[in-house]
């Protein structure tokens, strides 16, 4: 039941800020790439980087 909340509205929102987070990891990675094995590296940090971000957090946090 969607109880008139536009859910819509928000992962709209949610999609555009990781897929602009995507891009700005994307382009910082690849900018220090060395090698196109680093780089594939890079490709595959970049897809994963709100798993480094909550990480540092907590870690940062627990201190």
């Amino acid at each position: 039941m969607n109880c008139g909340r536009n859910t819509s509205r928000n992962a709209s929102i949610s999609d555009s800020l990781y897929g602009l987070g995507f891009i700005g990891a994307l382009v910082f990675y690849i900018q220090y790439a060395t090698s196109f094995l680093t780089a594939l590296i890079g490709i595959g940090k970049s897809l994963l980087w709100p798993a480094f971000l909550i990480y540092d957090l907590l870690v940062f946090l627990s201190k």
